[in-house]
């Protein structure tokens, strides 16, 4: 079964460009192309795409509009933003709509496509620069649902919840984190869904975003 995939990019030349050498890895379809945050919301409506491949500064709507939308209408639609804005501005209201992951245009190629398939698994994906502005510039107010974390929720969290909370900041899928702590991709598995119930969130983006204001970088 191949991923299907929904390019919204507002430049003609890098929307073309995307799509071809996306459209030339086995596993994906092109099943659509949207020049505005607009189009992409309708087609995402008539096409069904699994993960849309969405720009941030398009005209008639934005894509951080267009991702909120499809968000609310489209729960099971995944929204991967790529984009060349790496300022917070962006980065934080992007990923506040519930996008899975934040990746710049400057990515290498080979990069994207990975990041693509692992975003169809569910994995949150974020540019090594993307990382870097999360962690230094995210504050507790700005992070998605709670405005700080609660003492007593993260307290209900084990030693190695913790640790695995810590590591979903990075990006890291199941295995990633798994290889890094040393534990069974399983067992790792288990610890997101318990960190999920256990802070009353929906998606490891929302976990991923809620880690920053738990471990705040040190100064």
């Amino acid at each position: 079964m191949k991923i299907k995939l929904l390019l919204a990019d507002d430049h003609q030349i890098v929307l073309k460009g995307i799509s071809f050498f996306l459209s030339m890895q086995p596993d994906f379809e092109i099943v659509g192309e949207a020049h505005n945050g607009q189009e992409a919301v309708e087609m995402t409506a008539s096409l069904k795409p699994d993960i849309v491949l969405m720009d941030l500064n398009m005209p008639v709507m934005d894509g951080i509009e267009a991702s909120r939308l499809i968000a609310e209408s489209h729960p099971e639609v995944k929204v991967l933003v790529l984009t060349s804005f790496s300022d917070r501005s962006h980065v934080v209201p992007a990923l506040r709509t519930g996008a899975i992951g934040y990746m710049l245009k400057e990515v290498e190629p080979d990069q994207l496509v990975e990041a693509i398939r692992s975003a169809y698994k569910g994995n949150v994906q974020l540019h090594p620069d993307i990382s870097g502005v999360i962690l230094s510039q995210l504050s507790p107010t700005a992070s998605e649902p709670k405005a700080a974390p609660a003492k007593e929720a993260l307290d209900s969290l084990t030693p190695r919840e913790l640790q695995v909370l810590e590591q979903l900041t990075k990006g890291l899928s199941n295995k990633e984190i798994a290889q890094t702590l040393v534990v069974a991709e399983k067992t790792v598995k288990t610890h997101v869904s318990s960190i999920l119930s256990k802070l009353h969130l929906t998606d490891r983006t929302q976990a991923a975003l809620y880690a920053v204001s738990a471990f705040p970088p040190a100064e």
